[in-house]
């Protein structure tokens, strides 16, 4: 075995054993500790390789690098890891450091129960949590805490004046021990039940989730609409009454000038009123019921059209001017009935002289009953709808006299209306509104109201928006340009909506129902397409009576073409005007 001194190493590189002087000892003991090895002067000046001056010309040709210039990628890689995990919470900030003269404030925590900290798993909290003095167990109640002790735990009254005589500290017990025959009849138990029930009464009552209570001010919920003042013109009151038909007014059309205006009902007779004095101006008797009747809308032309029973009768009331008149009839004298074609769904058929001379000038027969009539804008064309119930729409050329059914499958359909402007086509079934696009004889869209039965129909004059009708009291108003989906539901009458109607001049649309009331609303459609239409209820008109039998009320309404007035049709035989 060999002993090696204090001062000798072993060199690995040529296998001897070289002992160290002190002073190898002193070097390498400085080395260690970091300090001068003692060699040279410690204090020797410094001298500066670069100087301090500028030089205006570089000591190299080449240019400066592009990287000298701009920020360093790995600098911004690891710039934002940082920020990253400081923001997790996985880097920690220093803590400022405080002033060493200031005392600790001191931390107190429970003895007896486990600590509650943010760190649970800190080297602190685990050693008192593991060196934790436990809390002293409670001593177990004896005899004399029972209800009913045994005789001998029972004080004497010689025990108890000795008992009140002592200090407090010397007595054995805190209390005088009692015998009760009963649990109930022991002082504490009337409180205890009462404490118990009232504990299980707040478990009962208590609610199951938290429900944040939002204090609302009420009025901030109603919708801040303009006041009715503020949009006049709108019909507000009664002004003519006009009677004379005998049976419940079905339809009213008013002409497009506005002087008179037409009306039929099921006592057969179409009416023509005017409408300033309330005068009954000529009376047409048909072979049936009318159930409508329409103006054709040709500035040129005077004939009104009326649905009575399978027949469309094409009448010249003769009203107005003379030269409007004659033209009406020298252009239905060009029509040519040999070439009409016959045996369709509807055909064109002449009329004899007797029927000439009370003003008929030309009947439009169909296989079925005729429900409905409407004119195309230009006044040539014109629809109706046959059948009962709902049944299929037939389009008319009136220069031509030809019809054609080019909506075969659809059934059920209830209205039918031209576009204002567009070469559109809207056909109302029971449950949706099939919009076709006649120049290119496609079906563009079909809007889907949010009722059963759709009753009526209604365009906005500039074309972009719809009301639609129910027979269970909805309103449905849509926007053409946004959706297929009611962008307003009005629920404001009782009963089924019979009609819906809007004013071609004014921001007004209408409404009439069973429930004896015609509805006002002010209807404004902005030309920014950012901003929704403005629709406000302004006026509930009513007058009519509702008919007992039949239970209807008020079948129809027109606005004036050019005035702020709403004309009504009722099942209690009267016409009513409001201004």
């Amino acid at each position: 075995m060999h002993y090696f001194n204090r001062k000798t190493v072993h060199d690995k590189s040529t296998g001897q054993d070289v002992v160290l002087s002190n002073e190898d000892v002193d070097l390498i003991m400085r080395l260690q500790q970091g300090k001068l090895t003692g060699q040279g002067d410690p204090y020797e000046p410094y001298e500066d390789v670069f100087s301090g001056e500028v030089m205006k010309t570089s000591l190299v040709t080449r240019p400066p690098h592009k990287r000298s210039f701009i920020p360093s990628l790995l600098e911004k890689e690891k710039v934002g890891k940082l920020v990253h995990a400081i923001k997790m919470g996985w880097i920690k900030p220093w803590k400022p450091q405080t002033d060493s003269t200031e005392e600790p404030e001191p931390q107190f925590y429970a003895l007896w129960e486990k600590e509650k900290t943010e760190d649970p798993q800190s080297k602190s909290a685990r050693a008192r949590e593991r060196n934790a003095t436990k809390a002293p167990k409670m001593k177990l109640p004896g005899h004399a805490e029972s209800y009913n002790p045994p005789p001998e735990y029972l004080l004497t009254d010689e025990e108890k004046k000795k008992r009140l005589e002592q200090d407090p500290e010397d007595r054995t017990l805190d209390f005088v021990p009692r015998s009760y025959p009963s649990m109930r009849l022991t002082p504490s138990w009337m409180p205890l039940a009462r404490e118990r029930l009232d504990r299980c009464l707040d478990l009962y009552l208590c609610p199951r989730k938290t429900v944040l209570k939002v204090h609302v001010n009420p009025e901030d919920l109603i919708p801040k609409l303009p006041k009715p003042k503020d949009l006049m013109p709108f019909p507000t009151v009664q002004a003519i009454i006009y009677r004379g038909h005998t049976g419940i007014v079905r339809g009213i059309s008013v002409h497009p000038d506005g002087q008179f205006f037409a009306s039929g009902g099921d006592d057969s007779t179409i009416r023509i009123w005017e409408v300033s004095t309330g005068r009954c101006f000529k009376t047409f008797t048909a072979p049936d019921k009318v159930v409508s009747v329409a103006w054709c809308p040709k500035a040129d032309v005077c004939l009104l059209a009326a649905a009575c029973g399978n027949d469309l009768l094409f009448f010249n009331p003769e009203i107005g001017d003379k030269l409007v008149c004659s033209n009406t009839d020298r252009l239905l004298g060009e029509l040519d009935l040999s070439v009409a074609p016959t045996g369709g769904i509807a055909s064109f058929l002449d009329v004899n002289d007797a029927e000439r001379a009370v003003g008929l000038r030309l009947k439009l027969r169909h296989t079925k009953k005729v429900t409905s009539i409407s004119w195309h804008g230009k006044g040539d064309y014109f629809s109706t709808v046959a059948g009962d119930s709902g049944g299929q729409v037939v389009l008319h050329q009136l220069s031509r006299l030809r019809s054609q059914t080019p909506f075969k499958k659809l059934t059920l359909v209830q209205k039918a209306l031209f576009h204002p402007l567009k070469p559109f086509f809207f056909v109302c079934t029971q449950r949706s509104v099939r919009i076709y696009d006649l120049s290119k004889n496609l079906l563009k869209k079909v809007l889907q109201p949010s009722c059963s039965t759709v009753s009526s129909i209604a365009i906005h004059p500039k074309g972009d928006n719809v009301l639609v009708g129910s027979y269970d009291s909805r309103l449905c108003w849509f926007d053409l340009d946004s959706s297929v989906k009611p962008y307003q539901t009005l629920r404001h009458h009782n009963n089924g909506v019979r009609q819906v109607v809007f004013h071609n001049r004014y921001p007004l649309f209408a409404s009439c129902s069973d429930d004896g009331s015609v509805i006002i609303s002010h209807g404004m459609v902005y030309n920014d397409l950012n901003e929704f239409p403005l629709i406000v209820p302004v006026k509930q008109l009513k007058g009519h009576i509702k008919d007992g039998e039949s239970g209807l009320a008020v079948l129809d309404c027109q606005f004036h073409p050019h005035q702020p007035w709403i004309f009504s049709a009722g099942a209690d035989k009267t016409i009513r005007l409001f201004v």
